[in-house]
């Protein structure tokens, strides 16, 4: 905690004061907790940019529109979905610029059995919106271009999360708000 405002201080004397503006994880996390429950609602979405990304083994999303449809088809595929425990970890990257890892544990009921998972979620946050959302389950980096020994396969990982998301996209609507 001491070095954090230590970076504080030091950003203020400089009259850069970014720090003060930035978003942190006590503004993120209860947004983020509804967005894997059951009941996103839209204010919820409000933490990303316009051009944000999420991706996780199954999506890649572009957009608060397809990050939409993804979070939105979470209730249409699970009776039940939650994050149930949780630790965060603040990394100040830069001023204006932040990553928020929060180790979890997920659960889901899917035909009437329980799924329990462990994930790390990344937050790339930049003036105080999220720009990119990684969920690793088990805490293994996506596979793509750049994690992957042939680049061939980790295209194809991306193709396959790209096609999943479009088709997502268009079951939810094109990322409208449902109404309640």
């Amino acid at each position: 905690m001491g070095d954090k405002k230590d970076q504080m201080r030091e950003c203020c004397s400089k009259e850069a004061c970014e720090f003060k503006r930035l978003s942190s994880a006590v503004d993120i996390i209860p947004h983020l907790l509804n967005l894997y429950g059951p009941r996103p609602t839209p204010d919820d979405f409000k933490i990303y940019a316009e051009d944000a990304s999420f991706e996780d083994p199954l999506m890649c999303a572009h957009g608060v529109k397809q990050i939409k449809s993804a979070f939105y088809s979470i209730s249409k595929i699970f009776s039940d979905s939650r994050i149930t425990e949780y630790t965060v970890k603040e990394n100040i990257i830069s001023p204006g610029k932040l990553e928020i890892l929060i180790d979890n544990k997920q659960h889901y009921k899917f035909l009437g059995k329980n799924i329990d998972m462990i994930s790390l979620i990344r937050l790339y946050v930049e003036n105080g919106k999220v720009i990119r959302h990684e969920d690793w389950w088990d805490k293994k980096p996506l596979w793509n271009r750049e994690t992957t020994k042939l680049s061939l396969v980790g295209r194809a990982m991306e193709m396959t999360r790209r096609g999943s998301m479009l088709a997502t996209h268009a079951m939810m609507g094109f990322g409208k708000d449902p109404t309640r």
